[in-house]
């Protein structure tokens, strides 16, 4: 489970003064769902993930996931995956090559990659571009398979 409870996050900047960057944010995110952080830019999304990764730590609130609070165990980073707007995808591998890179480099075994793989591909209906090359892709394919590189190693997803 994650939760946030009343999280704050304030920075101090020389010509600005003090800049709120999350202000008093709460919610809950329940095991076995999928959920995404949305607001405009600056509105403090990055800086949100960041403190429940216990990247950093929070003004005020509390950050929990897993059961690690960012209180009890500040600097102790969290396993997340996240997917941004920048994908950051290696435009020479296909599609499948990202996700099948992306489930090696956490651990998969390759009979697991290729059901995981096989799987998501079919349950984000990416089949009919799993063998293009990512800088050859449309942006919304390019978001799915970020996500779909996100998903690969979660075998509870």
């Amino acid at each position: 489970m994650i939760e946030a409870r009343a999280l704050s996050k304030r920075f101090q900047d020389k010509k600005r003064g003090e800049i709120r960057a999350v202000d008093n944010v709460s919610f809950t995110c329940q095991p076995g769902k999928i959920y995404g952080l949305l607001g405009a830019n600056g509105a403090g999304k990055t800086t949100t993930l960041r403190m429940l990764a216990t990247i950093l730590e929070p003004t005020d609130g509390t950050a929990i996931v897993a059961a690690t609070t960012s209180s009890s165990s500040p600097k102790k980073s969290v396993l997340m995956s996240a997917p941004f707007h920048a994908t950051a995808l290696y435009p020479r591998l296909t599609s499948q090559e990202m996700v099948e890179y992306f489930g090696r480099l956490n651990g998969l075994d390759e009979a697991t990659l290729k059901k995981r793989v096989d799987d998501i591909f079919n349950r984000l209906d990416m089949n009919g571009f799993r063998d293009r090359r990512c800088d050859k892709l449309s942006t919304g394919m390019k978001q799915k398979t970020s996500i779909a590189r996100t998903l690969v190693h979660d075998l509870r997803s």
